[in-house]
């Protein structure tokens, strides 16, 4: 049984859709019944969970009869101190209940400042920021776990992403401006390459890494489909909906200023750098071990993401 844990999130219905591709049974595991059923509910593969980390009679039911888990578990941005005990919460009741593999949902944050453009898997992790810390922490716990042959590990690290309906994602404002005639608010500056992966090319990427015996003991890279600006995206999206574009952007300085009322705002300061010294990652590795990898061009996705935001926009009252 493949358990998707803490998987309420756009990442965790992208795996989905991909099981059921191949008509897989899956478990999905989070605290929120609800969100889970509103995701989940639909599906007749799909086995719904809700789990107490913290219990640990509770996190070990909630695994029993998993073979394979892939970890989708974010905390509050303001709480990242909680990523290294929740991951050995869930390894002490995966390790006691037998789960043979682990794949964790990484990010780019436990590199830290890049030193070489692409990233490859062999960069230094070497966080300077608190979160970039903690992250890397839970990925020590689970290496660890690995290299003491308890169960096998790996780790895919994404960029930031978009996609249809991806409410997480920097350019969700962007695609509901557009839609709706509004002006979209961005965190700048907006003119360094960035790249974003296409939430809907995950799945496939994350159900081919769990069926290849050669995904495990290694850490791997997602890239996005290339680098392009924030601008540029910007625009493209704009010119999509057949208007000029209209974005409000938000640098550190301001970041910092609305900090001071929005504690979210607050903590994405730190994480500032991303936008000045992107992080921009070479997957090569991935597609030796894989073949080939579907990306989605940036003009197909930025237009399904516009669409759906036109479909989601309140309709006119007649």
């Amino acid at each position: 049984m493949v358990t998707l844990l803490g998987a309420a999130g756009a990442v965790g219905r992208s795996i989905s859709d991909a099981l059921n591709q191949q008509a897989t049974p899956y478990r999905v595991v989070g605290r929120d019944r609800a969100a889970l059923t509103k995701s989940f509910g639909h599906d007749k593969l799909a086995e719904i969970t809700t789990w107490d980390p913290d219990n640990p009679a509770a996190a070990r039911a909630a695994l029993h009869g998993s073979d394979t888990i892939v970890y989708l578990i974010g905390v509050p941005y303001h709480q990242f101190h909680l990523h290294p005990i929740v991951m050995k919460q869930t390894l002490d009741a995966a390790i006691a209940e037998g789960v043979q593999r682990i794949l964790l949902i990484g990010t780019v944050y436990p590199y830290g400042k890049p030193i070489t453009t692409p990233v490859t898997e062999q960069h230094p992790r070497q966080p300077h920021t608190y979160k970039g810390k903690m992250r890397k922490q839970a990925e020590d716990l689970l290496l660890q776990a690995e290299a003491g042959g308890k169960l096998r590990a790996t780790i895919l690290r994404l960029p930031d992403f978009y996609g249809p309906n991806v409410e997480k994602s920097f350019l969700d404002s962007l695609f509901k401006a557009a839609a709706t005639g509004g002006t979209a608010n961005m965190l700048g500056p907006v003119d360094p390459p960035h790249e974003f992966v296409f939430i809907p090319d995950v799945g496939p990427v994350v159900t081919a890494l769990l069926q290849t015996e050669g995904a495990w003991g290694h850490m791997w890279n997602l890239a996005g489909a290339g680098a392009m600006t924030q601008r540029e995206i910007a625009e493209r999206v704009f010119r999509m909906a057949g208007t000029k574009p209209r974005i409000r952007v938000a640098g550190k300085n301001l970041l910092r200023l609305m900090g001071l009322f929005n504690p979210l705002l607050r903590e994405m300061v730190e994480m500032h750098y991303l936008l000045t010294t992107p992080v921009l990652l070479d997957d090569s590795a991935l597609h030796k071990l894989l073949g080939t990898i579907h990306k989605t061009p940036y003009d197909e996705g930025l237009r399904l993401s516009l669409e759906a935001a036109r479909a989601a926009s309140p309709k006119p009252a007649h």
